[in-house]
């Protein structure tokens, strides 16, 4: 529907509403949350399949559950990468 910049603002949505979820700021701010976001709706596809409403070539709840994972998983990783 959008195309290119529609996929970069429901990334960068899905990114910003992930870390609020977790209550994780994201490295990078708008960037950040636009790789979050869009890596996150890769993610989310592979593991629960294309599902639910799609905006900008995105499907929301896969891509959601996604960027929690992967948020998560990030936030794991630098925090154990302080720690050294």
């Amino acid at each position: 529907m959008f195309g290119l910049i529609g996929m970069i603002i429901v990334g960068g949505l899905i990114g910003w509403i992930a870390g609020a979820i977790l209550g994780k700021d994201i490295p990078g701010g708008i960037l950040g949350n636009i790789i979050a976001g869009i890596v996150g709706a890769w993610v989310g596809s592979m593991i629960f399949g294309h599902w639910g409403p799609e905006l900008g070539k995105i499907y929301i709840f896969p891509a959601l559950l996604g960027s929690i994972i992967l948020i998560f998983v990030v936030s794991l990783i630098l925090k154990a990468l302080r720690k050294k």
